[in-house]
C-alpha cells in the first residue's frame, strides 16, 4: 500500500526520539497528513540502519536519544547518507549550533500543526518551491544551497 500525496508518491519521513509517546503522536499527525512514515527509532546505530536502508526524504531527530546517544551526532551521520535532518528538541541553544548538520530545527514543545507545517515548507524548499510562507516557530539553517526565506 502506497500512500499519496497531492496525486504524487508520499514523501517519506523518518522519526528518531527518545519519548516513545511523543514519537506515537507525530507519526500519526503526519500520517494522517499523508506522509509516509518509517519504523520509529529511538537510537543511533538504529536509525542509522533505517536510514540506509529506506532512504527518507527528511528526518526528524531529536537531539537527546535513548541511553546516551545524541541526536547531532546522528544528523552528521544522516547528512552524509545525503539525508536532510529537522532537529526537533527543547534544547534550543544545541539546536541552533547544530547548523553544520542540520536544515532546521523546531523547538519543543510544538503541536501537531507546527510540525505538519514545518515538514510542508522544508519538503517544497527542498524541491525548490518558494511559494509556502516559513512557520515562524521554525529556524532554518543555510545549508548546502538551501534557500532561506524570511518568516512569514
Amino acid at each position: 500500500m502506497s500512500a499519496r500525496q497531492d496525486g504524487k508518491t508520499a514523501k517519506t519521513l523518518m522519526i528518531v526520539e527518545d519519548e516513545a509517546l511523543v514519537a506515537i503522536l507525530l507519526r500519526d499527525e503526519l500520517q494522517d497528513a499523508g506522509y509516509k512514515v518509517l519504523d520509529l527509532t529511538d537510537r543511533h546505530v538504529e536509525a542509522l540502519e533505517v536510514a540506509k536502508a529506506e532512504k527518507p526524504d527528511l528526518a526528524l531527530v531529536n537531539i537527546r536519544l535513548a541511553g546516551r546517544d545524541d541526536g547531532i551526532e546522528l544528523s552528521a551521520h544522516l547528512k552524509a547518507l545525503g539525508i536532510p535532518v529537522l532537529l526537533i528538541s527543547g534544547q534550543v541553544s544545541r539546536a541552533s549550533s547544530a547548523k553544520t548538520v542540520a536544515i532546521a530545527s523546531l523547538p519543543k514543545p510544538y503541536d501537531a500543526a507546527d510540525m505538519v507545517l514545518a515538514v510542508a515548507y522544508l519538503l517544497a524548499r527542498l524541491e525548490g518551491d518558494v511559494s509556502l510562507p516559513r512557520p515562524g516557530r521554525l529556524e532554518v539553517f543555510d545549508q548546502d544551497g538551501f534557500d532561506l526565506a524570511p518568516a512569514a
